[in-house]
């Protein structure tokens, strides 16, 4: 039977190439005792070699050559063997030097790690990549195993030359050297074999041994320390060296010593033991027995009639809670199907735990604590600014390991000195407690500055916003560790590392971008793997707890909040301007760029921190589920992290007062089988009592809750928003106000421009705008449509008026066109015609109206009836034209650009009173006694009875002062007459004494808060004062010449209701007017003993006044002031009363018809009792 050849993985021809390059590199033979001898042309095979694996496989994106030397044993068999047989004492052998570099150039890329993508890989790599990894595996067990030939140290010793040079004297091919030992470094602590142990030849524990013994992690240290000076491109490979190194390492059993060490291992032994036990303790309360060794099989009753489900086995026969969990158990989902994730693979690879031998846990902790003493800060000062200015040999795997190192070194640097701590206590010598000073912290320096900071913050958001969950996961253990190290410098004894730790918490306390970026990893976590669930919980919980602690000590703690910017809408340019134009476009992007910069600048303001606010941000119910998904693991939780969760429950049910989101019943079906079981938590715990009691409590609530709202039933179904768990607590909804939108500030154009060039300005404005460019046309349509109805509308009113001749006001008004309601044509016009303002600048200037109040959205625009169809073709033609031909920008000399000429309108102040007067002294001028005296006629705002009623109090109390004065002037205390001079001595000091209470008058009546307009006053008062001197002035000429009286009886009662009805309808004097002519008249009068003696006349016969004495308001009416003094005697429409009651001039024609012969006649009482009226009669 013959069998077909099954077709070879690598194409034979080049497989007889590497084979027949493989062959002449050497070998070993009988003659030469077993030693293995180079082949003539050894050199030159070995770099055929290499440019196979570096054309064929690298370009062609295969692994044929590589498959070919590992079937042809070429490492094992030949380059280690001529890698040891390489003496150290042959150092300076140039050309075994150059074979080593050679071989080592080959080791390099043979042991390069693997790591391709799905959608990367082809039918090659899925036939070579198992393959070659078997092979990776054996190279790095031969290259460890080979103790007698220390490979490693021969690496080694291939790079000393190169790191001897000094870094500014080294060449390209030496630093190429220093790289490629490193590398191969790198590769072989990558490497590694499923399912090995702690003493398997290729384990951690194996290559840091190895590393240990051939000097390697002394070079590491030497690179690390001396890095930025001696060294510069090589911190990214030493990163990833370490960070393979270190990673699932455990930092406390890393300072463990020997007896700790031991203890911890039989303890942990222990406690795996007594888990069996509690595991079997609880499967043999219901494991079958050798008498139940059948078959069982029952049916349940459903509630549905003629329903049933069958449950097997013997265990469903003890209860019926454990056949409703048989039943449930038995049971299968049909899950939805999802859309295929791209799911990372080594999602949890900084949290895979690794087991170190005694030996290679003693050799890695010197090494770290040698690393922390020297090599820390300059290894991640350069590593941080090589990220800052993004290198090229950073890549994004780079960040995430060097913050993973960073936390994993700063964890190591507290555990080591809570051990120091440990160790001194337990020292019995004194001396040396006495003598013992805390360490300063640093140096670990480098990494608590503020540039770390925002580097860690910058990367977390940009993380964040990308969903890459590993660089959080990173950020997150970065954040702790930093977090946990200022708090132990706050505990600190030296006072420098407390102000330190000050410093540090208030810079990273005071971003309130923090604060939420925090908040929302614990939200966001869905499937993110258990190591991501560990670090953001502890995050939270350090965070809150730290932030707590320092809200309580610093009272006063501000904190920036940002308020989101507004973006600024990019103006899109013409491509009609050229070069230029271009040229003129990139400088308006970079001004338009720095003005958003300093906008959002702008918009970051301070504000005082309130930690229950912040506290309360926790408090919904994405983290809660968080938490919930983190402690279903309570079984494999340590104390620490069941003390996190526990923490989180206590604050939300009891400090928070919102125990009622976790009111679920998968929450509490959880809790209970923490509890109770099945596979409760361990009674030995620390926690169990905690938990025990928490859950007791939480119960009580729920049960009272229950009683309290019956609608929880229900709602213990579903996750509960914040609206529900406000009703769920105070039994009412959340009273919430529903903020009406404002109306945009209203825009104008600048300059003062003609209505067309307005028009033309807002429509180039609003043509620039790609998503308002279409508002023009719209508005051309309205107008076009609204002048067609409008022209119509006119005509037929034409015509209507052509039949009807008459032109009265009834027709006129029914003639007048109706009001055109302008109507969006879709929801985002009516939206633009309320929160566009240039839009609405443009239908303000084309003649729309807006009807309704300015913050009303749905107010209704009109186009109004005084707009003739004339009009609006006009309108309509002016905005198609500048439609077509916008002007862009105005200006010969210094052109501005269409935008740049609308500008906000400045809002109206509230207009003056009247006679308000200004306070403000600003113009320099003198104040006279004038000035302090009220201001004319009083305030301007009062009303007429309120006028009226003081006014006839001030007439009542002046007649009573003018009595005591005329008495007092007169005589003395005992009732002698006074002589002249005790007369005009005393009429002087009641002049002073009244001017000077009228300067200590302030009244808040009539001081105002805009009172500053000096210059107002001044003409004001200068204008009142010649009104009140041309007044007088006429006054005393009619006085002088005499007062008309009219013969004949008076009129009778009718027509002196007829004169009190027609003295109602005119207009009365306003308070200010009637003081100030009352005033002005008391003034004048009293300077001449004629109009004194007039007043004195007119006090004792004011009983003889006829009741048809006309009102002065007549007469001193504000409109009759500033005319001639003739209208001061003229009728105003009333003759009959005007003869009756009012003088007349003697030059005056007689106008009534009855007493045309009546002779002309002045009595001089009648006269004094006339000019009384004039003055008395003002305020009425």
């Amino acid at each position: 039977m013959e069998f077909e050849e099954r077709p070879s993985p690598v194409d034979p021809e080049v497989r007889a190439y590497v084979y027949s390059l493989v062959s002449a590199l050497g070998g070993t033979g009988a003659d030469e005792d077993g030693r293995y001898v180079l082949g003539d042309d050894a050199l030159a095979c070995l770099k055929d070699l290499k440019r196979w694996l570096k054309l064929y496989d690298e370009k062609a994106n295969r692994l044929d050559v590589a498959r070919c030397l590992a079937e042809a044993n070429l490492v094992e068999g030949d380059l280690l063997e001529i890698l040891g047989a390489w003496p150290e004492e042959a150092t300076d052998d140039k050309f075994k030097s150059k074979i080593a570099l050679a071989c080592l150039e080959l080791l390099v890329p043979l042991t390069w790690p693997i790591e391709k993508d799905d959608s990367q890989m082809t039918v090659n790599h899925h036939r070579h990549i198992p393959y070659i990894q078997i092979a990776q595996t054996s190279y790095k067990r031969a290259i460890l195993e080979s103790q007698s030939k220390i490979i490693l140290r021969t690496i080694v010793r291939i790079a000393l030359p190169s790191i001897a040079i000094p870094m500014r004297e080294r060449t390209s091919r030496d630093e190429g050297i220093i790289r490629f030992v490193l590398y191969l470094f790198r590769n072989i602590s990558i490497i590694t074999a499923s399912g090995e142990g702690k003493e398997s030849p290729t384990s951690r524990s194996s290559t840091i041994e190895a590393f240990h013994y051939q000097d390697v992690l002394a070079l590491i240290l030497t690179i690390c320390s001396n890095m930025g000076e001696d060294f510069n491109t090589q911190d990214m490979v030493i990163v990833e060296l370490l960070f393979h190194l270190l990673k699932g390492v455990s930092v406390e059993k890393l300072f463990m010593d020997d007896s700790q060490f031991k203890k911890t291992s039989s303890n942990e032994l222990g406690a795996l033991l007594a888990k069996e036990k509690n595991m079997h303790r609880g499967y043999m309360k219901h494991a079958p027995s050798r008498h139940n060794r059948f078959g069982t099989m029952i049916w349940v009753k459903r509630d549905q009639p003629g329903k049933v489900s069958t449950v097997s086995g013997q265990d469903s026969l003890t209860d019926g809670q454990r056949t409703l969990r048989q039943m449930d158990q038995s049971k299968k989902w049909n899950k939805p199907r999802q859309g295929k994730r791209d799911i990372d693979k080594s999602i949890d690879r900084f949290d895979v735990p690794v087991a170190l031998t005694h030996n290679a846990n003693n050799h890695l902790r010197q090494f770290v604590e040698e690393f922390l003493d020297s090599g820390f800060n300059p290894l991640f000062n350069h590593v941080r600014k090589a990220i800052e200015r993004e290198a090229d040999r950073v890549l994004d795997v780079h960040r995430q390991q060097t913050f993973f190192l960073i936390s994993w070194f700063l964890e190591a640097e507290r555990v080591r000195r809570r051990r120091k701590q440990e160790a001194l206590k337990k020292s019995k010598d004194k001396k040396i407690t006495e003598t013992f000073e805390a360490d300063s912290f640093a140096l670990i320096a480098s990494v608590l500055n503020q540039e770390t900071f925002l580097l860690l913050n910058r990367n977390m958001q940009a993380a964040q916003d990308s969903k890459d969950w590993q660089s959080i996961h990173a950020g997150n253990r970065c954040l702790t560790q930093i977090l946990l190290i200022v708090q132990e410098m706050v505990e600190s004894s030296l006072e420098e590392d407390q102000e330190i730790a000050e410093n540090i918490q208030t810079r990273i306390f005071y971003e309130e971008t923090t604060h939420d970026r925090i908040i929302a990893i614990l939200r966001g976590y869905k499937d993110q793997g258990f190591g991501y669930l560990d670090s953001c919980t502890e995050l939270a919980h350090v965070f809150l707890r730290m932030l707590e602690r320092y809200s309580r000590e610093n009272v006063d703690l501000q904190v920036r909040s940002k308020r989101r910017a507004r973006k600024k809408k990019q103006k899109a340019e013409s491509t009609q301007k050229g070069d230029a134009d271009a040229n003129q476009e990139d400088d308006d992007d970079a001004a338009s760029e720095m003005e958003d910069i300093a906008e959002a600048e702008q918009t970051s303001r301070e504000r005082k921190f309130d930690f229950n606010r912040f506290a309360a941000k926790f408090m919904t119910q994405s983290c809660v589920d968080t938490y919930m998904k983190f402690l279903r693991y309570y079984n494999d939780l340590n104390t620490e992290q069941l003390k996190r969760a526990h923490r989180f429950f206590y604050r939300v049910a009891f400090k928070q007062e919102l125990s009622v989101i976790l009111f679920r019943v998968d929450y509490f079906a959880l809790l209970n089988r923490m509890i109770k079981g099945p596979e409760p938590l361990d009674r030995v715990s620390p926690m169990f009592g905690e938990w025990d009691e928490l859950v007791k409590q939480l119960t009580k609530r729920m049960v009272k809750k229950l009683q309290e709202r019956p609608e929880l039933v229900v709602e213990m179904l579903f996750s509960k928003v914040p609206s529900t768990v406000f009703y769920l607590e105070n039994g009412y909804d959340k009273q919430t106000l529903s903020s009406r939108p404002r109306a945009p500030a209203a825009l104008e154009v600048r300059g003062g421009m003609a209505r067309d060039e307005q028009i033309g300005v807002v429509v180039a404005v609003l043509g620039q705008d790609e998503h308002h460019r279409d508002a023009v046309n719209w508005i051309e349509k309205v107008l076009s449509s609204a002048a067609n109805e409008r022209q119509s509308w006119e005509a037929e009113a034409a015509a209507r008026r052509a039949d009807n001749d008459s032109s009265t006001e009834s027709i006129e008004a029914e003639t007048r066109p109706p009001s055109i309601v302008v109507k969006p044509d879709s929801e985002e016009r009516r939206i633009a015609m309320f929160k566009n303002p240039r839009l609405r600048l443009l239908m303000t200037l084309a003649g729309f109206e807006r009807l309704g109040i300015d913050d009303e959205p749905n107010a209704t625009w009109i186009i109004p009836s005084a707009l003739s169809a004339r009009q609006l073709h006009e309108t309509h033609a002016v905005i198609q034209k500048h439609s077509e031909n916008p002007v862009l920008e105005y200006g010969d000399d210094d052109p501005i650009r269409a935008e740049d000429m609308l500008r906000r309108k400045p809002t109206e102040k509230a207009r003056r009173a009247a006679y308000d007067d200004e306070s403000g002294d600003d113009s320099g001028l003198p104040i006279n006694d004038d000035d302090l005296l009220f201001p004319p006629g009083g305030p301007t705002d009062t009303g007429p009875r309120t006028v009226a009623a003081a006014l006839e109090q001030l007439k009542k109390k002046r007649r009573i002062r003018r009595r005591k004065s005329i008495a007092s002037d007169n005589e003395d205390e005992a009732g002698r007459e006074l002589d002249d001079e005790t007369r005009e001595r005393r009429r002087k000091a009641r002049e002073a004494a009244d001017l000077e209470k009228r300067r200590k008058i302030k009244s808040a009546e009539f001081v105002m808060d805009s009172d500053e307009d000096e210059e107002a006053d001044r003409e004001f008062f200068a204008r009142e004062e010649m009104r009140r001197k041309g007044h007088a002035k006429k006054v005393m000429e009619v006085l002088r010449e005499g007062m008309v009286g009219k013969k004949g009886k008076r009129k009778s009662d009718r027509d002196g209701d007829e004169d009190r009805e027609e003295r109602q309808k005119k207009p009365r004097l306003s308070g200010s007017e009637s003081e100030d002519d009352i005033d002005l008249l008391m003034a004048e009068g009293s300077s001449s003993p004629r109009v004194q003696e007039l007043e004195d006349d007119s006090e004792m016969e004011e009983e003889e006044t006829p009741l048809s004495s006309p009102p002065l308001g007549n007469v001193f009416h504000k409109d009759v002031l500033k005319d001639l003094p003739i209208n001061l005697l003229s009728a105003s429409g009333d003759t009959g009363r005007n003869k009756a009651s009012m003088p007349v001039s003697s030059s005056a024609p007689d106008e009534d018809e009855d007493d045309e012969e009546a002779p002309v006649v002045v009595p001089s009482r009648r006269r004094n009792n006339r000019a009384a009226l004039l003055f008395e009669s003002e305020s009425e």
